[in-house]
């Protein structure tokens, strides 16, 4: 399919160049989590240093004029071995930053000092205390908590800054208090905070009560408030963007072109847009891969971006939320494995993942500063 022009509110089409690159360096996970999406963790198939090469002739140059990040993620990517994951960030230069997403279970006294060889800034999945951690078990279906626990003191022994990412699969009263407080304790720098979403093999549904889910995150921006020592994914994003309202810079919250975010697979396949797409395949769009590093360089594959049908259908779906919903300027169109696993399509408009982690994001911040804003003089 010819690739199709689409101007996007000031965004037109696809960024030539991404922020960063999201590679996997195995299928497996060693955690069997209730709510995941992905299809293959339970096999070990590896990324051959070749993908790692072919990604770094395209990554190094990015990586030269200006900050450049790598992202190691899904499965578990520390499943892959020391030796293996080193020799994958090897052919990358001194200037790329090295980021992994990791359950923590592994985390040892060695992967602290792999860490801190290779600068790999570390990022822990882990949904508050051992209650909050119900979904996430090992194989045989015993909680995971302790192990993550040691992980995170295996970092903080070594005096290594780590970040946190929580699902939350049922927000209630009083839980993003509690939240807050026990990241707070666990002692990591940045938290990002996730609603379930319904995506790849989780099929359960995620439409919540507006009222509960905007109070969530009101509740969140009230904790934080208190006490910002932690950097707040969300409620940063939603401060920044109300900011820029209020100045009337909105229009320089977006990106002019929307980020590729390419994700390379352990074979090498590229997958645009939505790293929850990788592994899927459907009859109407095929595998959702617009190429393999090993046959087209990732500079070929994001200039060729627009080409495949599923995007030219994504895009059309932005420009309906541009034309159609006021939080547009928030959220810049959603993501487009939301749309699909939710939908069927890429091409519909607002979605559950929309409504609880935009739309009932940006009210709850707004409640909570109207309710807390001080009294006139």
């Amino acid at each position: 399919m010819a690739a199709r022009q689409r101007t996007f509110s000031g965004m037109r089409g696809i960024a030539a160049v991404p922020t960063y690159v999201v590679m996997q360096p195995t299928t497996l996970c060693n955690l069997d989590c209730h709510y995941c999406y992905l299809p293959l963790r339970a096999a070990d198939r590896r990324m051959p240093v070749a993908v790692a090469e072919a990604v770094a002739r395209a990554v190094d140059p990015w990586a030269d004029r200006g900050r450049f990040s790598v992202v190691w993620h899904g499965g578990e990517p520390l499943a892959a071995g020391r030796e293996h994951l080193a020799a994958l960030i090897a052919p990358f230069g001194p200037q790329v930053e090295h980021h992994v997403q990791t359950n923590a279970t592994m985390i040892d006294d060695d992967w602290c000092a792999f860490f801190a060889e290779h600068r790999v800034r570390v990022s822990v999945s882990v949904d508050g205390g051992r209650e909050r951690n119900a979904e996430r078990v090992t194989r045989g279906g015993r909680p995971a908590y302790d192990r993550i626990v040691r992980g995170v003191a295996a970092l903080r022994r070594h005096g290594l800054p780590f970040s946190a990412l929580a699902v939350v699969s049922r927000p209630e009263p009083g839980l993003a208090t509690e939240l807050y407080d026990y990241f707070l304790d666990l002692g990591c720098d940045v938290l990002g905070v996730n609603i379930e979403e319904t995506e790849g093999v989780n099929v359960r549904g995620n439409a919540r009560d507006a009222v509960t889910v905007t109070a969530f995150w009101a509740e969140l921006v009230a904790a934080w408030r208190r006490d910002p020592r932690i950097h707040l994914r969300e409620v940063e994003w939603s401060l920044r963007y109300a900011s820029a309202v209020l100045a009337g810079t909105a229009d320089d919250v977006l990106p002019r072109r929307l980020d590729p975010i390419p994700t390379v697979g352990y074979d090498g396949s590229v997958t645009l847009l939505s790293p929850e797409l990788a592994g899927f395949s459907d009859p109407r769009y095929g595998d959702f891969s617009s190429g393999n590093v090993l046959d087209t360089p990732l500079t070929q594959i994001l200039a060729d971006a627009e080409r495949a049908s599923w995007v030219g259908e994504f895009l059309d779906g932005v420009e309906a939320c541009r034309a159609s919903c006021p939080y547009f300027g928030f959220c810049g169109g959603g993501h487009a494995a939301n749309r699909y696993f939710e939908q069927g399509r890429f091409d519909g408009t607002e979605t559950e993942h929309c409504r609880n982690s935009k739309i009932r994001l940006l009210e709850g911040v707004l409640e909570h500063a109207r309710d807390h804003q001080s009294p006139a003089a």
